[in-house]
């Protein structure tokens, strides 16, 4: 099957036709202040209207409270959320509850002790995003560029669905699929230019590459 990519920090029109054309399975929307590729609520909703029927609108957050999910969930149309913060368990099983949309739990991968508290969350989300640990003084969770030993999830089952991220490029997609097992891959310093703008070419690039190492059912 191929490999399922999603494209996130998605902020123009021009970012979601590319994404469409490089055949995105999921396309991502950054709510979290501090980062570079932050939308108000009225900018996501006039892009997720946008998105073809057939690809997953996802929302990320970081340790976001119930009213500002509130006020997401009521304007954006979403399929899924994304919480990228310091979620509990309880947490998420609360959110899932609340707004009745699948949840993915993003969890920073450093260590094999890492991967195994990363284990816990599958009796509770719906997918994992499995995303490079931040270093010490980051202000994002995510979206930094950085990667991790992509070899701590060989192995490794699941019982739910994940998606590899961190550092993720064009170049080395194919090898980070290969090397963890991926069936789902995430991007989106990646495909940037700068922080906050992305390149249509490298989304083309990036799937295409994820693509190349076409796994089995």
């Amino acid at each position: 099957m191929n490999v399922r990519s999603k494209l996130c920090g998605l902020n123009t029109v021009q970012d979601i036709d590319a994404a469409t054309q490089a055949g995105a399975a999921y396309v991502g929307f950054v709510f979290f202040a501090k980062s570079p590729r932050n939308l108000d609520i009225a900018e996501a909703r006039e892009l997720v209207l946008r998105v073809p029927v057939g690809i997953a609108k996802v929302a990320l957050v970081v340790n976001a409270d119930n009213i500002f999910l509130d006020q997401i969930t009521a304007s954006v149309p979403l399929d899924m959320l994304q919480l990228h913060g310091d979620e509990s368990l309880e947490r998420v099983a609360e959110v899932k509850a609340r707004y009745g949309l699948p949840v993915m739990k993003a969890l920073g991968i450093a260590t094999s002790e890492d991967v195994e508290r990363a284990q816990t969350y599958s009796g509770v989300a719906d997918q994992l995003l499995l995303d490079a640990k931040p270093m010490a003084g980051q202000d994002l969770p995510g979206g930094n560029g950085f990667s991790f030993d992509w070899t701590l999830l060989q192995g490794q089952t699941w019982s739910v669905p994940w998606m590899l991220a961190g550092g993720l490029t064009p170049a080395n997609v194919a090898s980070a699929v290969q090397l963890s097992g991926a069936q789902q891959v995430d991007v989106s310093s990646g495909i940037e230019i700068t922080p906050g703008q992305k390149s249509p070419e490298l989304m083309m690039e990036f799937v295409s590459q994820a693509n190349s190492q076409n796994t089995a059912d």
